[in-house]
């Protein structure tokens, strides 16, 4: 038990008898510390060398620096957690009238009532203990807040952040990304990597829940279905594995919706697996927007032993393959209505043709006119493929 640290400024030599006869008890057994100084300035050189006293109880009617001095003083140190209890003759209220106004915590007069200071000092322990409480709750709010900016800049450098991300392939494909969390971190996530020279794997998922629970299992969904991706295996039999594992450490019955799927980069084909996933648009060449076919499979890490399907489509030259989260078709206004899949047909129809980059960034920017500043209430994630030649 840390003692509550008590400074008496008084001219008075007899008061620290005084006190530390009246408070021997509390003295004994470590609950309270006394200090002693006789005027404002021996008081200042005190607290300059016990740094965390609790209380000041001052004599305001002092030579060399006066009381009311001394709480000038102690206000400039900006510690709401240290209290002045003001001591006076009892005719002198205008003094304390003064300290009162000055922010002193209470006063006493004198002679003084010891057992009325004892209470006084009690009710200023309770307040010092409600502000220490506060202090450290912020401090750890600060921390907190901290942590939270650094695990938002690991989780967008686990993304991948270089585009074009083939240029050994530029002349084939065009491929760009985006996510923007709704909080510090988010669930979302996007992938793409080499699975040999003729395909990549592309990767657009979105984990339930929000904030840090979501930030965490959206990494390990993501390194799995990356890993068990990398070895070649089809995008129905990679959901599949990542479904088993998942399900065998789901916490608190969390699951991730995944679109995986595998593209040829030199004849288009894209063999894809959706678990639960927003169906994808085809931008096509020819200005049509055709939305991929709703998923039949489940989530993934939801049902232990479910077998995914995959399916296939052809992605012709100058078509754009366009991939995102519900962040984006389910945004809100301030009126709260929805984005709507309507309103993203319709820009994406006018936003057909242009680089994945420009497809990206118009949708963005049409969803966030739309919102009007209403306040984002789930992360956005886009993710365009587009077949040059």
């Amino acid at each position: 038990m840390t003692p509550v640290k008590i400074l008496s400024v008084d001219d008075e030599m007899d008061l620290e008898l005084l006190l530390t006869q009246y408070f021997r008890r509390k003295i004994r057994k470590g609950e309270y510390e006394f200090y002693f100084a006789h005027n404002g300035l021996e008081a200042l050189t005190m607290l300059l060398k016990v740094k965390d006293i609790d209380i000041i109880l001052s004599d305001i009617n002092m030579p060399e620096m006066d009381g009311l001095t001394l709480l000038t003083k102690v206000n400039e140190m900006q510690n709401p957690a240290l209290k002045c209890i003001m001591v006076s003759a009892y005719g002198d209220m205008g003094n304390i009238r003064t300290a009162m106004n000055n922010g002193a915590f209470d006063f006493a007069t004198k002679p003084i009532d010891l057992d009325d200071l004892s209470v006084t000092i009690e009710k200023a322990i309770e307040q010092i203990d409600y502000i220490k409480k506060s202090q450290a709750e912020h401090t750890q709010l600060e921390s907190l807040k901290t942590d939270l900016a650094v695990a938002g800049e690991i989780q967008h450098a686990i993304l991948p952040r270089i585009f074009p991300p083939f240029p050994e392939n530029d002349y084939e494909l065009d491929l760009a990304a985006l996510m923007t969390p709704a909080k510090d971190v988010g669930g979302d996530f996007y992938d793409f990597f080499r699975i040999d020279k003729e395909h990549i794997g592309v990767v657009m998922a979105d984990v339930s829940g929000k904030g840090v629970p979501a930030a965490i299992f959206m990494a390990v969904s993501r390194t799995l279905i990356r890993a068990i991706g990398l070895q070649g295996y089809t995008p129905d039999v990679c959901l599949t594995k990542a479904n088993e594992l998942l399900c065998g450490e789901s916490v608190d019955s969390m699951f991730v919706t995944v679109f995986y799927a595998i593209y040829n980069i030199y004849t288009g084909e894209l063999d894809y697996c959706n678990g639960g996933h927003n169906s994808p648009y085809i931008l096509r060449s020819d200005g049509r927007v055709e939305q991929m076919p709703i998923s039949t499979n489940c989530m993934v890490g939801v049902i232990d032993g479910f077998t995914f399907n995959k399916d296939k489509a052809q992605i012709g030259v100058g078509d754009t393959l366009v991939m995102y989260t519900d962040g984006v078709n389910e945004a809100f206004n301030t009126e709260f209505v929805e984005y709507g899949d309507d309103r993203m047909e319709k820009v994406l129809a006018e936003l057909n043709g242009k680089s994945c980059r420009e497809v990206i960034d118009g949708q963005l920017e049409d969803v966030r006119r739309y919102a009007e500043g209403a306040e984002q209430s789930d992360d956005i994630t886009i993710m365009a493929l587009k077949r040059k030649a």
